[in-house]
This record gives structure tokens, sequence and C-alpha cells, in this order.
């Protein structure tokens, strides 16, 4: 491809509201550009990118025995009513009403359709089955942000495996797994496995694939020493023990004016690892207690994984003072027995607590937790804090920002059961399939590689889902060796199978070599007038700003050798 023919529309400033990275160079280099919040037009260079992403992603799900399907974008609301999943999905799902009438909506994730064709699947003997397709998917994000790692339309990888029993799913989850690792590392992102919640997908179990960066919106808990690590919302680590206080027979009440958080009865001597934190939650509509330690933390969506709750809000400050006949800040549950009450694991066998006593400006002291409190179940719902133990070596924790750049999960028979998907086994029993759900988001595997490949000068494109894998930079139109010279290369690149541009562009040099640098072309072969008397051409390697000068009848030998290094590279 000749550059004066590519539609490549630089940039010299990246967007105001430009914040991630891969935003501000995917924009400035010309790969994409917005329509509205969250949707983005795929350029010719970021479609490129996007076809070549795809296809690791399909040979290596191909790899694993998956068959490719292309299932529609919108889903008729009776569908995802049989899971129940259109009620729990809220806001984030479009919907709309058909000229008929009809409720639809337009697929966020597709674990419906594929569990309705798999009522198709009639024996055990045509199992395992692993479908997948790459297909776009919608999100009504509240707030689109940081360019395509978070948007409201884009494509992913989504797969699903169909198994008789847990054993299978187990396989079929492992070669998912395995098929991840290779796809990333063909990407060129260094990403790792942790443990993660489930969320509205629902299942037994989900790992996902992180690659650390600054852009990322989710917190990872890991040790360094040992190699655990787990998203935030699914990690625990190991508690420092703390000395329990004295305490009486029962607990005693002391007054306290005005004091309405955890700092303020610090500060009259109940330090907050001390204190019972008492939160007020509707849970599936009913008014719930939720104990934490003062200084820890409570995370809702461990709650929600440990609970199943559909439907959780903080109760109100009337639906409290109903209930409990006080405000918050002088809240506790001593003495409440008509209401669920989850305790944090934290708060296991300690006494001496300090909490609010259910009147107004009156706290009690001597609080011991299990003779006290009605516990109705005790939970892990606290959020972990960077410093603390690893559960299983005792080392320091670290949290590290990171990308989600893939999800898996072991879905169990959720989907099967709402669809009907079953099988008659070897004893011509029926059979509830179980089931995994994959995914991985192409445009935001691409932000992830722009987010770990750049410099102060641009993009550093992989040589397996580069746009060009070799850049001829021509430094004079007018200078007729020049571009024989630079054509003759170009031509014998080409029917190398090399994917190589040529820039025959009427612009001064520092801007042809400014652009090429922009867009993260990994080789860059310079022919000029000066280079030709003696000879020679210069090559430069983007991943380290390398230059060398080598022999005109040697370069496409060179430029050749490195593509196909690199290629192996990601093979």
């Amino acid at each position: 491809m000749r550059w004066s023919n590519l539609f490549i529309p630089t940039l010299r400033d990246a967007p105001a509201e430009a914040e991630a990275v891969s935003h501000q160079l995917l924009v400035r280099g010309g790969f994409i550009r917005q329509l509205q919040s969250g949707h983005y037009s795929m350029l010719p260079l970021g479609w490129k990118i996007h076809k070549k992403v795809s296809a690791i992603i399909r040979e290596e799900m191909d790899a694993i025995g998956g068959q490719e399907f292309l299932l529609p974008a919108m889903h008729p609301a009776d569908l995802w009513q049989k899971s129940g999943r259109w009620e729990t999905m809220g806001e984030e799902m479009f919907r709309f009403v058909d000229r008929k009438g009809a409720d639809q909506a337009l697929g966020m994730t597709h674990e419906e359709v594929f569990a309705s064709l798999g009522t198709e699947i009639t024996s055990y003997r045509h199992l395992p089955q692993i479908w997948y397709q790459i297909q776009t998917k919608f999100r009504d994000e509240p707030r689109p942000k940081s360019g395509l790692l978070r948007v409201r339309e884009f494509a992913m990888k989504d797969s699903y495996s169909f198994d008789i029993d847990d054993e299978g799913l187990n396989t079929s989850f492992d070669l998912h797994h395995g098929a991840y690792v290779q796809i990333f590392s063909r990407l060129g992102l260094d990403a790792f496995p942790v443990e993660a919640s489930s969320g509205a997908m629902g299942g037994s179990a989900s790992v996902e694939f992180m690659v650390e960066s600054d852009a990322g919106e989710d917190d990872v808990a890991r040790c360094l020493s040992c190699g655990y690590s787990a998203n935030v919302e699914r990690a625990s680590t190991a508690l420092i023990p703390i000395e329990n206080r004295s305490s009486g027979d029962e607990p005693e009440s002391f007054p306290t004016p005005d004091v309405r958080t955890i700092a303020a009865l610090a500060e009259l001597g109940h330090s907050p690892e001390h204190q019972i934190k008492t939160l007020v939650y509707v849970v599936d509509g009913e008014l719930t207690l939720i104990l934490l330690r003062g200084d820890h933390p409570f995370l809702e969506q461990k709650f929600i994984d440990i609970t199943g709750a559909g439907d959780l809000r903080p109760a109100t400050g009337e639906e409290i003072r109903s209930a409990l006949g006080a405000s918050p800040g002088s809240l506790g549950a001593v003495g409440v027995t008509n209401l669920p009450i989850y305790v944090d694991l934290a708060l296991q066998n300690r006494s001496g607590m300090a909490t609010g006593a259910n009147t107004d400006d009156v706290h009690y002291s001597g609080v011991d937790v299990q003779r006290d409190i009605n516990v109705t179940k005790w939970v892990d719902v606290r959020a972990i804090l960077e410093g603390e133990p690893c559960t299983n070596c005792g080392d320091p924790i670290t949290i590290t920002r990171c990308i989600e750049a893939g999800h898996i999960f072991k879905l169990g028979r959720r989907y099967a059961e709402a669809m009907g998907t079953t099988v008659l086994d070897s004893e011509g029993k029926s059979q509830t399939l179980t089931m995994g759900s994959y995914g991985i988001g192409v445009e935001r595997a691409m932000a992830a590689v722009a987010e770990t490949h750049h410099d102060e000068n641009g993009l550093m494109w992989p040589m397996s889902i580069t746009p060009y894998e070799v850049v001829i930079t021509l430094l004079k139109t007018d200078h007729t060796e020049s571009v024989a010279s630079a054509e003759q290369i170009y031509n014998e690149l080409s029917e190398s199978g090399i994917d190589v541009l040529l820039d025959d562009r009427e612009e001064r040099p520092g801007v042809k070599f400014a652009d090429s640098e922009l867009i993260g072309i990994p080789l860059r072969v310079t022919i000029g007038p000066r280079g030709l008397e003696n000879g020679i051409a210069e090559l430069n390697t983007r991943s380290n700003n390398q230059q060398t000068e080598i022999s005109l009848d040697s370069v496409v030998g060179e430029v050749t050798n490195l593509v196909t290094e690199g290629r192996s590279k990601s093979s």
C-alpha cells in the first residue's frame, strides 16, 4: 500500500477528553474516530489490527476444537426472561420495543442464545462441544471512558462449552485457559490469570486475565513471593492478630453526643480496630444489617457473590430509623433479633468492642460479638488493604491496577436448566448439560497492547498485529534514483509476503519520521539520495529505536529475516 493513497488522518494533539495513553495514540495515529460517546469507527489502520487480533483468536479457538458461529445481536426479551437476567441486568442492557410491540434487547452476551441452540444436542455421544463467535456486543455504560477500554459497542469473542458432567467442564475450562495464555502471548500482552468474581454471569468459578496498566479499572491483589493473585472483589488476606480489650458480663452504654463517625468515636479512646461498623442495606427487599470491623471497608460484590443477592442498595434514613429507632452514627446489632445480620469474619471471637446502641448519641462498650449479637451468617465481605499478609505464605500483599483482557467462567447448569438443554446419557436418562463461558474483547485487546507498547513518540506494535510490518520512507519523491530504488524494494518485499507500506508522500522527512513512529510500524527503511550515493539504506527498529546502515542489496533479505523472526515469536 502507498501512503499517498491510504487514509491515515494523523493528529498533532490528542483530544482534550482523552486521558488513557491508548485513547490518545489511537486517535492521534488515525486508527479510530469517535462517533458518539462510547462508539468508535475503525479506520483502515485500526481495522487491519482488529482483523489480525481476531485471526489470532480464531486460530487458537480452532486449535482446541472450537466451531465458529455468528448469532444475532438483537434478542427477544423472552429468552432473557427464561434465565431471569431480563430483570437483573438493569440499565446496562439496551432495550426497546419493536413496531409489533415486542420487547427486544441488544445482546450484552450470548449465554441464553447459545444455550437455546444447545437444545439440539440430543446425545452424550455428541459431547463435548465448544462453540464460539466474534460478534458485536452492546452495553449501555453510564460513563464510557478511556477510548476503547470502556465503550457501549464492541466486538467480543465469546465461546461456550457444553459437557455432560463437571469433569468435562473442568477439561473445557482448562482448554480455554491454555488457549487464552497462548492468545495473549501472541498479542504481546503480559497477561496473568487471577481468581475473580463471577458477578451477573453466575457459576462456580471464574478466572480473569489481567494486564498491569494504570489505565485499568480493576485492582488485583498479588503476592510476589508465592504467586497468589486475585481480583480485590474476590481476594482474601490473613488478619494481623489483635488483642481483645477486657469486657464485663454485658455491654455497657455510654453517652456519645454528636459522635457520628468511626474517627469521632476513636477520639474517645475506641480505636477503629476495636469498633463494630454497622451498615444497613435492603437485600432483595429485606432490611439487613452488615457488620464489619471499624477500619475495614465493605465490598458489595463480595456480599453479592456470597448471598446471591439480586437487588442490593443502602437503606434510606427513614427505613433505618423505622427499624432500629436511631440514625446512622448510633447504629448497632446488640439486641436485634428481627433482622438478618451478616457479620464479617474479622469479627469472629472479638470482644471488648464498641458499637452504636440504636439510641441517638449513645454507644455500647464491652461488646462480645458471639455473646451479644444474633449472627445470621459469618461472611468475608471486607475489602482487603495493601500490605496485609498473604493467606498462603504470610508475605505482604500488593495491589496493582490492571486491565481485564479476558474472563473465563464455569457457568454450571444455570442457563441449560433455563433453556431445557438436556441430552440422553449412556443409560438413556435425561441429563442437563453443564456450560462454560469465555470472553475476550477485540478492541480492548488492541487498547491493552497500545497501553503497554508505546514510548513518548508513539505506538510500538508487535509484529503479530501491526497494521504494516515495514514502512519504506522515501525522503525525496522528486529524486528519480531514490524513487526507483524504493519501488524495487517495495515490490520485492510485497512479493515475499511482507505487509509493506511505501511512504511516497510529498512531505518533509521530519513529518514522515514522526508519523511512522506515531503509528508504530516495527521496521522502517529510509531511502534517500545521500545513502544511494554510498549504496546504503537506513534500517530503524521501532521497538528499541536502533538505527543501522545496510547495503541496498541486503535490504530485502534483512527485512524479511527480521519480519520472519518477529512473526515466529507470536506463532
